[in-house]
């Protein structure tokens, strides 16, 4: 099929370029001159592993082009796929203006039947919001059909994820619709659910909540099992090998981050609260996750005696998680912040965020050197396997606070280091 995807962030460059390996010819579309020539020229401008070497595939294959002509491609593509970003507003619900902007030109450029694909994060009912949208903006009436179909990616695992989905949703009351869509993912080995659109807008919402809430259940429980001296890790494996359970996302930390799980479970609270229905579990997940860093700074306070004024904290990971350069709402920077304001003197590290700040250093070495504590605040496995025994005489004093439970703190101690993890006693 030819298909446009809307928008060359990552998601639409990740679908596009999956779509590339079925067989499929793509065209990207983005206002962004910059990311336009950039991806031409076979350049990410995001970090994701595997991804660069597949955008240099296709783009010299001429199975993916890059456009800025939005008349031309919404013309010659008949299936259009809506990857723009859906920013949180101010009251915590998504902002679909992106979205809406998109449906308008496909309503002024439409010259024949078409299927136009939300794949972005969408409130429920945004669906009918673009058919409305597009109706509005036609110069005749000119048939097609809106359809939902969410992303599941994770970033630092997009390119596996979307090779190998756990599933497809896709959401729409047209037959003709849905018949284009099963050709369209026909070579994915996976289970498919189809359902209305409201549903599918829904699934995805649901599952982002659902992880963020796992993920803030075992940060609670972990402050729980400190004044109790349990090993909280011990508790995610006993607990996760329950089948009905699952062990992902109960690594206790520093609290989840990024792109989609702060917005959309937002969003979701918000959706809730217009339906008269308040989801107080949600609620409290977000200020699970909010505190968590702040309780962490707690205990790196209390361990130098109360004070964190004039000592130098080297923080390592500025990301909000490992192999990825995505920074959005990264506890890193609450940790950061909290740090400042306590007049700590901080110094910086991350493989592949280059955040121009003035505290950021190149390499770990200059991070530690001179350092009061050292802090993991992401689980790049730069940091699993530091040369702990060359790190020691670089510090100042040999304090490790570990956000990410991921040191070997048993190897640590005995090369003398003073160790503290989330609850990994």
């Amino acid at each position: 099929m030819n298909i446009l995807i809307v928008g060359t962030g990552y998601v639409g460059t990740t679908t596009g370029l999956i779509f590339c390996e079925h067989g499929h010819k793509i065209t990207g579309l983005d206002l962004d001159e910059r990311k336009i020539q950039a991806l031409k020229g076979g350049s990410l401008h995001f970090y994701e592993p595997g991804l660069q070497d597949l955008l240099k595939k296709h783009t010299q294959a001429r199975n993916i082009v890059f456009t800025n002509n939005t008349e031309k491609a919404i013309k010659e593509n008949d299936v259009i796929f809506i990857c723009v970003g859906t920013p949180q507003g101010a009251d915590g619900s998504a902002d679909l203006t992106f979205v809406k902007n998109v449906a308008k030109s496909i309503g002024q450029h439409i010259n024949r039947y078409k299927v136009i694909v939300t794949k972005s994060t969408v409130p429920v009912g945004t669906a009918e919001i673009v058919t409305s949208v597009i109706k509005e903006n036609q110069k005749a009436p000119i048939p097609f059909d809106v359809v939902s179909n969410p992303e599941f990616l994770r970033e630092g695992s997009a390119l596996d994820d979307a090779l190998h989905p756990d599933r497809i949703v896709i959401g729409t009351t047209s037959e003709t619709a849905r018949t284009i869509m099963r050709e369209l993912y026909k070579d994915f080995h996976c289970p498919f659910v189809e359902t209305q659109p409201k549903a599918s807008e829904m699934i995805k919402y649901a599952a982002n909540s659902f992880l963020a809430l796992k993920i803030s259940y075992i940060n609670e429980l972990a402050r729980v099992c400190d004044k109790l001296s349990i090993n909280v890790n011990d508790i995610s494996k006993g607990i996760g090998l329950d089948q009905r359970i699952g062990p992902q996302f109960l690594k206790a930390g520093m609290g989840y981050g990024g792109s989609c799980f702060p917005k959309d479970v937002n969003a979701l609270i918000h959706t809730a609260k217009q339906q008269g229905t308040p989801l107080s579990i949600l609620e409290a997940v977000v200020k699970v996750n909010t505190e968590q860093p702040v309780y962490f700074i707690e205990k790196i306070k209390q361990a130098l005696g109360g004070s964190l004024q004039n000592k130098t904290i080297a923080v390592l990971g500025l990301s909000f998680k490992a192999n990825t350069d995505d920074t959005r709402e990264s506890p890193s920077f609450i940790l950061l912040d909290r740090l400042l304001e306590e007049q700590a003197i901080v110094k910086t590290h991350d493989p592949m965020v280059k955040s121009g700040a003035s505290h950021q250093c190149m390499t770990i070495e200059e991070t530690v050197t001179g350092a009061d504590a050292l802090v993991i605040s992401t689980d790049w496995d730069d940091y699993k396997h530091l040369n702990w025994g060359r790190i020691k005489p670089l510090m100042k004093q040999p304090n490790i606070f570990d956000g990410r439970n991921m040191v070997d703190k048993e190897r640590v101690k005995e090369l003398g280091f003073y160790y503290i993890g989330v609850s990994n006693h």
